[in-house]
């Protein structure tokens, strides 16, 4: 472990990562490297030219292998502004696979995590069909596709971590959403049959019959109890603030007390499934 712990504002924190890094002995592209960005980025951070984001200060501080106590001094001065906003326009400048990289970084460090969505199937239980469908939207270049694709499903091996618990809450319309076409999403619904069968990973699914205690709004996901990440229209939040964290994990756990899991689960998911094999028997 690197580093003792230090009085650190924010302001400062760029110079002070400088400071950790040299005394660590790594180089600054290795550092950038197992931080998942470009050297340039490093740089800029370092020298105070970049603010640099809670997520950015993580990955950094988890490249160097500083103690617990001198990250925990570090992410408090990252977190002094508990919301950050990032425009995806700004993400899609950085990369969609370059950014995939870094959500896995930080996936690797997270213990327990909690995610609620009811507009798409999670990007970690995603077949290569389907992240292609998501990504396809996007506009990007066939090569920029085909990098972000092996990035999103790269990042799917942290199932299978042990010490690692996920849980995912779905809404049905997840299921019922015509993103691809039927017999993919067929192969889809296999794949979260499939996996709900790890022992680390719970699956469960909002149905649409069931008496609602809350609105879904938007997809979330909460990594421990440390941060929230929202993903909205124009942009990217990352909620720090632990009071802020506190109700996304309240609604979470609304979701989860009506929602179905197990082998009911895999039943409502295997109905899904049949009804659009006997669609395509019709046509």
């Amino acid at each position: 472990m690197v580093g003792e712990v230090r009085r650190v504002n924010r302001s400062s924190l760029g110079s002070a990562l400088r400071e950790l890094r040299e005394t660590s002995g790594l180089e600054a592209k290795a550092v950038a490297r197992g931080a998942a960005m470009s050297r340039s980025k490093l740089s800029k951070i370092e020298n105070g030219n970049t603010a640099p984001s809670v997520t950015d200060v993580d990955c950094i501080l988890t490249a160097i292998g500083v103690s617990d106590e001198v990250k925990a001094e570090y992410m408090a001065a990252a977190r002094e502004a508990a919301t950050e906003v990032t425009a995806w326009r700004l993400i899609r400048r950085l990369g969609y696979s370059r950014k995939q990289q870094q959500v896995q970084a930080l996936e690797s460090q997270t213990t327990l995590l909690r995610l609620f969505q009811p507009s798409l199937i999670p990007g970690l239980l995603q077949t290569p069909e389907y992240v292609r469908a998501v990504f396809a939207r996007r506009n990007l270049t066939e090569d920029q596709l085909e990098r972000t694709i092996g990035a999103r499903l790269a990042r799917q091996s942290v199932l299978y971590s042990e010490g690692k618990s996920f849980r995912f809450i779905i809404t049905e319309s997840v299921l019922r959403w015509r993103i691809v076409p039927p017999l993919v999403m067929v192969g889809q619904l296999d794949r979260l049959i499939s996996v709900s069968r790890l022992p680390n990973v719970d699956v469960r699914i909002v149905a649409l019959s069931a008496r609602q205690l809350d609105f879904p709004g938007h997809s979330f996901s909460i990594k421990d109890d440390r941060t929230v990440t929202v993903e909205m229209i124009h942009a990217e939040t990352v909620v720090t603030d632990p009071r802020d964290v506190a109700l996304y994990v309240s609604k979470f756990e609304r979701f989860n007390k009506i929602a179905v899991s197990g082998d009911h689960m895999r039943s409502l998911v295997e109905g899904i499934r049949d009804e659009l094999l006997r669609e395509q028997e019709t046509d």
